[in-house]
């Protein structure tokens, strides 16, 4: 497993030299590797948005470099258009942005403008609505009568039909109800599971984030705190909470368990993980019904 990103000495202000000057991302390096599913995690304000936005060029680093495919993507940067066809990036509330007249047109828009067309498109279009959970009959409906989940769909299809390296979703959950938050979450990790491409998941959600992260970034005040496995990261606990953040709810009462004595393994990150754990000693003590 090749590395598709890396970062070295990545850095950003804002207002430079102004009285307003703020450091949002302070000299950060890191490796992510091809086929990762990356969880990103950070308190409002820990630079996390501003880092993902320099990795397709869409912010231009003031320090350091982001290479993909071991290349500056700013050596040459009457290119960086080509860059964001490779690293796909989807903001929070992207259904703010279609546009088209039909869903169809606007998952391909961006496929159309990367050089695809004729049965290459079609199939890009039709298989990227496929991942996300959209019924071919919605292809030919308005964007804009749509539920809003499945306008958060169309909006993500619209990036993945692209074929990205790497897929960014900054918080793609959020705002949905919690069936939609399960429907779209299983959808993208389908999407990674099958297509091995590379995604990194930004969320203020832990238990999202210990379901489908092999590894996890952790920002905080703009550094890198932790780039770690998942279960590494959840296992530091105290440290999370000295940055605003908490591991998951089911994680807390599992450790509770522990203290009270029960047999229960260290580490449990989710609901299923719990279920196995505790299924045996509940038949142990006769207390399944």
């Amino acid at each position: 497993m090749n590395c598709v990103l890396e970062l070295k000495n990545l850095g950003f202000v804002y207002g430079k030299g102004t009285p307003f000057e703020k450091r949002a991302v302070d000299n950060v390096s890191l490796t992510i590797k091809r086929g990762e599913f990356i969880g990103v995690i950070g308190h409002t304000g820990s630079g996390k948005s501003t880092l993902m936005q320099m990795l397709n060029g869409l912010m231009r680093p003031g320090e350091g470099q982001v290479l993909l495919d071991g290349r500056d993507i700013w050596e040459q940067p009457k290119k960086i258009r080509e860059v964001r066809f490779k690293v796909g990036m989807v903001f929070q509330y992207p259904e703010y942005q279609l546009f088209e007249e039909t869903v169809y047109r606007d998952i391909a828009f961006g496929a159309k403008n990367k050089g695809l067309e004729g049965d290459a498109l079609d199939k890009a279009v039709r298989d990227a609505a496929d991942f996300t959970g959209l019924k071919p009959a919605l292809l030919d409906k308005s964007p804009f009568d749509l539920s809003g989940g499945e306008k958060r769909r169309a909006a993500i299809a619209g990036v993945i039909a692209m074929n990205p390296e790497v897929l960014v979703l900054d918080e793609p959950t959020a705002g949905l109800d919690p069936m939609g938050r399960e429907v779209l979450l299983s959808q993208i990790t389908r999407y990674h599971k099958e297509c091995h491409n590379t995604v990194l998941l930004v969320s203020h959600s832990m238990e999202d984030i210990a379901r489908v992260a092999d590894r996890i970034i952790v920002m905080n005040k703009g550094k890198l705190a932790m780039f770690e496995p998942t279960k590494e990261v959840f296992r530091r606990g105290d440290e999370l909470s000295r940055y605003g953040l908490k591991v998951p709810q089911i994680t807390n009462i599992m450790q509770a368990l522990r203290r009270r004595g029960f047999d229960v393994p260290e580490g449990v990150l989710t609901v299923d993980e719990a279920f196995d754990a505790l299924l045996p000693l509940l038949q142990k003590e006769g207390k399944l019904w």
